[in-house]
């Protein structure tokens, strides 16, 4: 909830919401976890100031972290996604169970266009999900695509009005917390466990590569584009 900045993630954003996500974990009574977006944007992504203050320079990164907590966390995630899901905003969701987003919800991975690389695991599990072509339509060209194409391709569960998203979300979260929790969790891994290894493969590669290029001189130059645009 950061709606005056259109909820965009700072470092410090990324570390509560990975501390929230262990304490979740930890908690016996808790069943799933829902993430939701203040105010009509579920997020913009990275707060590029914030992040060019304060890059990512190894796996014990803020955002590395949370991406790791999402990937090994073994109680259900699920999505509610209304407005721009932009950069993480997107990728977050290929480690959810459940996603649902409204009818105006705008999802995009620019990291090409930032001369940045793909990340979240994205470049394997993006194709797995929706195939090669339109992962690479998504990732290379980086424009905003719908949630009814979201839906069509397999990133999505389910699309409703706006209004609709919070309890649509919550209705899953419901479900799954009225299931056997022992039965729920050893079915997810048994979903998740085969893919597993190739996602931290996954996660490495593209995190070491993405510390690169935030040194590139053409990721320089996108950035300085954005923020004049600004």
């Amino acid at each position: 909830a950061r709606p005056a900045k259109r909820n965009a993630i700072t470092v410090a954003m990324y570390e509560a919401l990975t501390a929230a996500l262990h304490a979740a974990i930890t908690d016996e009574a808790v069943r799933a976890v829902v993430f939701l977006g203040a105010d009509g944007v579920f997020t913009a992504g990275n707060d590029l100031k914030d992040f060019m203050a304060n890059p990512p320079t190894g796996e014990d990164s803020a955002v590395f972290r949370l991406l790791q907590a999402l990937v090994d966390c073994p109680k259900p995630l699920v999505a509610g996604v209304d407005g721009p899901a932009v950069g993480i905003g997107t990728t977050m969701l290929l480690h959810c169970d459940l996603v649902v987003a409204s009818d105006r919800a705008r999802f995009q991975m620019p990291f090409v266009k930032l001369g940045l690389v793909p990340e979240g695991a994205s470049s394997v599990l993006l194709p797995a999900r929706v195939g090669l072509q339109r992962a690479s339509e998504w990732l290379l060209l980086g424009e905003p695509f719908s949630a009814q194409d979201a839906h069509a391709a397999g990133l999505v569960n389910a699309v409703v009005a706006p209004a609709e998203v919070d309890a649509r979300a919550m209705a899953y979260a419901a479900a799954l917390a009225d299931r056997p929790p022992e039965a729920v969790r050893l079915a997810k891994s048994l979903l998740r466990d085969p893919q597993r290894q190739m996602v931290h493969e996954a996660l490495a590669r593209e995190g070491a590569i993405f510390i690169e290029r935030l040194q590139a001189p053409e990721a320089h130059a996108a950035f300085m584009t954005f923020f004049t645009r600004k």
